[in-house]
């Protein structure tokens, strides 16, 4: 199940058609939910590429759908009659993964019985998804650059090379750049994979589609389950568009899913979400996923310059002077106030944070000092 489908044009009472449409200056993708702003360089990039044989890198978070769009970029394009292979790299050992990749001949291994074509061989003449690429060990990740530049690659326990005419479509949810700095991943693969970057918003950045996959997904459960939930409490609608969503279309899909199968009636209320969907039961910290800094740092610019649109000036002190008034705020709360032990914390002078304190309006006397140090 995914957010690809063929949506009713009779959506559940109270929500928008879900439609695939994202308005004139953007060509529709068919079968892709969602008209959000910040899909649009998403769709306009895969017709793009899929017009091509390039190489494409799709990122984002877990559960956004970059499946889905790799399915877009093979179905549009002349491969589409073709085979796409869809390999989790995530899900296998190295041994095992390069197996399933190469293939292997008998006697390769212990348990190798028989001749095996592995998935590059099987996606000849269409594509190969590599899910999770991030998870490749150094190892095969040379193999893999190998496939990428010179289309050849030989069967575990073979010496004979084979070729293959397959075209790499790529996914991580982490960020590769990081990952090679961390010497994670190979800066020659990642540039050969990088040709075209896809990157898809979180679900939390594109609010503005909730409704219409709410409708896709509650339709799609009523008929595979044999409920009727053709109305939706306004409470709970507000509450999903509310949520910040980690789990992201997944988590949707997955709550819509239990809450067909758990109503009574015809309607789907707030009781039969998640606590915390409905703000019953909030985990504590922000309201972001957790990941690495980076990714978290990136989103919050990218927001920013969302927020204050296309045209705004002084993104610097819109976004950077923010972040940094909020992360003194934060450190001078676990410090007690105390500017001494936050000026070590923060790695900055004590009268650096002083001043800081004052420009942002954080002024506040330490315990025990009216003057505020």
């Amino acid at each position: 199940m995914s957010i690809l489908g063929n949506p009713s044009p009779q959506p559940p009472h109270g929500l928008p058609p879900a439609t695939g449409l994202v308005g004139a200056s953007t060509q529709p993708i068919p079968g892709i939910i969602g008209n959000a702003k910040s899909m649009h360089p998403v769709y306009r990039i895969t017709r793009r590429v899929a017009a091509t044989n390039a190489s494409v890198l799709i990122l984002g978070e877990t559960g956004v759908g970059k499946e889905l769009i790799a399915a877009a970029v093979h179905r549009l394009s002349h491969r589409g009659g073709g085979p796409l292979v869809k390999v989790n790299c995530g899900a296998l050992s190295e041994s095992l993964l390069e197996s399933e990749l190469f293939g292997h001949v008998r006697g390769a291994f212990t348990g190798a019985v028989n001749h095996r074509e592995g998935r590059f061989e099987a996606a000849n003449g269409g594509s190969i998804f590599l899910d999770e690429i991030n998870s490749t060990s150094l190892t095969l990740q040379v193999k893999l650059l190998r496939v990428l530049q010179e289309k050849e690659f030989e069967r575990v326990g073979d010496t004979a090379t084979l070729r293959t005419d397959a075209r790499i479509i790529a996914a991580s949810n982490r960020d590769l750049m990081h990952e090679v700095r961390e010497e994670r991943f190979r800066e020659d693969l990642y540039w050969r994979l990088n040709v075209v970057p896809i990157e898809i918003p979180p679900l939390r950045r594109r609010r503005e589609d909730i409704p219409a996959l709410v409708s896709f997904f509650l339709e799609h459960y009523n008929e595979i389950n044999d409920r009727y939930v053709v109305h939706i409490d306004r409470r709970a609608l507000d509450a999903m568009q509310d949520y910040h969503w980690p789990g992201n279309v997944r988590e949707l899909q997955n709550y819509i899913e239990r809450a067909v199968v758990m109503a009574e009636g015809d309607e789907l209320t707030p009781d039969l979400l998640p606590a915390v969907v409905t703000g019953g039961s909030r985990p504590t910290g922000p309201a972001l996923p957790a990941t690495d800094t980076e990714t978290l740092t990136r989103e919050v610019v990218l927001q920013g310059i969302s927020t204050a649109g296309e045209d705004a000036s002084g993104l610097h002190g819109l976004i950077v002077d923010r972040v940094e008034r909020e992360l003194i705020a934060q450190v001078l709360q676990s410090c007690a106030g105390v500017q001494t032990k936050a000026a070590i914390r923060l790695g900055i002078n004590r009268n650096t944070l002083h001043k800081k304190i004052k420009d942002y309006g954080l002024d506040a006397p330490e315990p025990g000092d009216p003057a505020g140090g």
